[in-house]
Order: C-alpha cells, then structure tokens, then sequence
C-alpha cells in the first residue's frame, strides 16, 4: 500500500479529481471536504498490484492543523490548484513548506493544475512548470471534469515511489515511509535494493 496525502486551497477541486480517479466519473455537487476524507484503488504497475490509499485534505486554514498530522505518514503528495484561480496558485508556496518541513524528505510530490479543459486560465502552464522545476517537483495539468490527466497524475506519483523503492531512497519498513508490504513483489524489490547496498560495500 502506498499513502498519498492530497493538498492545495479549498476550491481548487481536489474532491472532484479524485472521485474521477475512483469512480471515473464526474461529480456534480461537491462540497468542500471537512477535516479529512480518503479513499483507495487498487492500480497495477509491470507486475506489481498497488493499493493507493489518498488522503484528501481540507483546504480551509482552520483545518490546517489537522491536515498538517497526515504528511508525516505519506510516500507522495499531490499539490492542487486551480489554473482559473490565482490565488490557490499563490497557496502553494505555503503548502509546500508545510509538506516538505513535516513529511518524509524522499516525499514524491507532484503539482496538479487542475480544469485545464477551460479558458479562463489565470495561470500559464509555462508559468506553473517554471515554479515546479525550481522546486524539483513533477508537474501535469489535469481536468476534474473531462477526466484529462487523472489517471496520469496518480499512476505518475506510484511510479516515482515505487522508483525510490528499488533505488532504496524509501525504506518501507522504516515508519512513516507511507508504504505497507502486502504485494509479495514489492517486498522482493526491497531485498533486492538491500543485496546490492551490501555488496557495495562489500568493495571497500
């Protein structure tokens, strides 16, 4: 199982994109999450089966505190805002310093512009994929509505945990990597990055 806890501004339509990643379809009357909600889906990466278990996160300040105890537990986190919307573009800033001063420093994060299917965009994607660059994070635009990108960004953020899993950047036995051993070839992965650390240094 892999955790993947979902932030941004409240408006920025993290609910509506990920009911599209679980149940693809759009949702009509969404309201804004209070506290904390999560849901799961099980994807299958090459030959491995990957429960995703995804935190989705109030945006409101005066669920900030709460939100914040759920970044230490994850592996990725998905940065939301809306590209018709500035100001939950200029939100991000301060939800990366919150994700990054709390969470796992081998946190796979992703930044996720979100209604790219209108056009009144305030924010370029030149712009948006400037600022990621900067602050080394993948980045994709997506749209709730027409289902653009969902799948992507979801897949995107298992493939780069499952990378740092075999590279041994995430150890899944050390708490709070944001990962669970249940698939049997994850664990091998594992045994397999710890083989070659040890022959490594094994040469000195």
């Amino acid at each position: 199982m892999l955790a993947d806890a979902y932030v941004g501004d409240s408006g920025a339509g993290k609910s509506c994109l990920l009911h599209h990643f679980l149940e693809n379809q759009f949702k009509k009357d969404s309201v804004n999450t209070i506290g904390m909600e999560f849901g799961t889906r099980i994807i299958h990466i090459a030959d491995k089966s990957i429960k995703l278990q995804i935190w989705d996160t109030a945006g409101q300040e005066r669920f900030r505190s709460l939100t914040k105890s759920y970044f230490r537990g994850a592996a990725g986190a998905l940065v939301v805002y809306d590209i018709c919307n500035r100001d939950t573009y200029l939100g991000v800033r301060s939800w990366l310093t919150d994700v990054r001063a709390l969470a796992n420093p081998e946190l796979v994060i992703i930044l996720v512009g979100n209604k790219n299917d209108k056009d009144e965009r305030e924010v370029s994607y030149l712009e948006a994929s400037r600022f990621a660059q900067e602050h080394e994070m993948m980045f994709l635009e997506a749209s709730a509505l027409s289902g653009d990108g969902v799948e992507d960004m979801f897949f995107k953020c298992a493939r780069s945990i499952l990378s740092k899993i075999e590279t041994g950047q995430i150890d899944p036995e050390r708490s709070g990597s944001g990962v669970q051993f249940g698939d049997s070839s994850l664990r091998r992965m594992t045994q397999r990055t710890r083989t070659r650390k040890k022959e490594r240094s094994c040469c000195f």
